[in-house]
This record gives C-alpha cells, structure tokens and sequence, in this order.
C-alpha cells in the first residue's frame, strides 16, 4: 500500500535551506509526549471534526453510510469506532467542520506538485523536504525511493526530517538521493526516551553514527521542552555524545518548544499529554544552550530551524 500524504506545504521557511516544498507523510512509530502533529501517528485515515465549527445540522447523519453519527438532545454524537473516513459527510458538511488527515498520491503526481515551485528552490537554494510522522519508518519504502529518486533526477534538492527510528537499510537506501537528513535527537538517556518518546533510542543513536560514517549530509535537530531535556546537564550529555562519536554535522538547530498543535488533539478526540509540565523555554535560556554549543567547537548552531 502506497503511503498517505496528510499535507503538502508550500513555501516553508523552517524545514531545511532555502524555501522548500515538505511534504507530510503519515504514521509513526515514536510517541513524543509534545507532539505537534497527532494526525501524523496513525498510518490509517482518519476524521478530524472541528466541533466549534459543528452547528448540529444532521447533514452528516443522515449522509453517513456507516452510522457513525447521531444527534441527540441537539448535540452531534460521533462514534469514531464505525467511522471509515470515507468522507461522504465531508462533502456534506457546510461550516467545514470536518476533513479527513491522509490522502492517496502517486510519486508522479508529488513530483508534479513539487515542480511548481522549483523556481523558488533554485532562487533560495530550496527544494524538497520529506517529513511526517516517520517518512523512513514506511511499510512501503520502494515509493518513498522513487520519489528520492524522480526529485534528484529532476535537479530538485532533497532533504528528509526523521527521528532517526527506521532501520538503516531504508537509510541507505536513500542516501545516493538525499542531500540532508534532519536528524532529531530528543534524549541521550534510553530510559528518559523510553518514558518521552514511547522508543528505545539505541537503534536511533546507531543509525546516526552510521550515516556519518557514510559522508551523508547532516544537520542535528535538537527539541528543546522544559521540563523534559531544557537542562544544561542533557545538552551536555548530547554534545558529548556528538563529540565522542565523531558525528559530522554541518549544522545544529536548537528548536525551542510550543504548543501550537494543541488544539489538533480535541478535533481527534485525544487527550493532550501535559503530564511533565511541559514548558516553553525562555529566549535567554536557549542563548545559553546556543552558547554551550559553540564553547565545544559547534560552530554553525542555530535557534531555530
């Protein structure tokens, strides 16, 4: 099965170099408790439903083949468990407080997509950045190749955003195609990432050793989330971690938290996990972690991504 594609966003400034097309695969293994795309998770379909945007028309249960709605006392019943995202009540939704997260593209029609704006990427030094979810964590790795393959081939630069949780075949097979990985790096301490990111983080630190072994291109993306790694002690613990290893990374990004995709949670009818008091950091906090950076030989670190 070809992977899903939950969005395709123009003209991002925040996923690579120059201005890029990234692209959002859907399904992911990791659980990082401040995730801020939980449409990303599933590899499945899914409804999102807007309730604030929701007036209880009956539009959708009398459209839903499956049942999966109802109105009662006045107030939309949704039972998620019978829903299909077929997206019959989609269409039939008039204040649009409904879509369905993840859609069915063929690797030409991505690469077309991507060609619109190719003038812009050649301008800036953009291109094409893959991201999700886990885009190296697919069941079917052949398409996500292809699409490597046909953008290098059209003279469209690469990148791919991972957390580095994917076997390192998949990585290999990529790396005559990709320029850059953006290669995050959560937590040093395994059972820290156990209880943060819902994965052991052995495979992930292996996987990064290896591709700088093998000359790919790197930027170190670090998320930095108070109450979870924003201490001096586990950006110690990263940068000798990078040291030791000899990792060759032609940048480090320090991307500061936010709670932006919060309110995603409600229209998934989820719970946003604020169990570890998650926190913004502060703007001289991250100067400081910048800083510690820099003191080590990290010169081309920025805040930010």
């Amino acid at each position: 099965m070809d992977p899903l594609i939950f969005n395709i966003q123009k003209f991002s400034t925040h996923d690579g170099d120059g201005v890029r097309t990234t692209i959002f695969f859907k399904g992911c293994p990791l659980r990082c408790r401040w995730c801020h795309n939980p449409e990303s998770q599933s590899y499945q379909k899914e409804m999102v439903l807007y309730r604030h945007k929701c007036t209880a028309c009956g539009a959708c249960v009398a459209k839903c083949p499956h049942h999966a709605n109802a109105l009662v006392d006045g107030e939309l019943i949704f039972d998620r468990s019978k829903c299909v995202a077929c997206g019959i009540c989609v269409d039939w939704c008039a204040t649009e407080a409904r879509e369905i997260a993840g859609k069915e593209y063929t690797v030409k029609e991505l690469v077309k997509e991507a060609k619109k704006d190719q003038m812009f990427y050649e301008q800036s030094g953009g291109g094409v950045t893959l991201s999700g979810g886990e885009v190296m964590a697919m069941k079917n790795m052949d398409f996500v190749e292809d699409l490597c393959r046909q953008l290098h081939r059209e003279g469209i630069s690469v990148f791919i955003d991972t957390s580095g949780f994917a076997p390192y075949e998949n990585f290999e097979r990529l790396l005559p195609y990709v320029d850059v990985f953006l290669y995050d790096i959560k937590r040093i301490d395994r059972e820290d990432h156990l209880e943060y990111i819902g994965v052991d983080n052995t495979m992930i630190l292996e996987n990064l050793i290896k591709l700088s072994e093998a000359g790919a291109g790197l930027y170190i993306r670090i998320p930095v989330v108070g109450g979870i790694n924003a201490k001096p002690q586990c950006m110690m613990k990263m940068i000798n971690f990078l040291k030791h290893n000899h990792i060759n990374a032609r940048q480090i990004n320090l991307l500061p938290y936010h709670d932006i995709g919060k309110n995603k949670y409600a229209g998934l009818d989820r719970t946003y996990d604020e169990q570890g008091a998650m926190l913004i950091p502060e703007n001289d906090e991250m100067e400081s972690y910048k800083a510690m950076f820099e003191q080590h030989g990290f010169h081309n670190v920025k805040i930010g991504g």
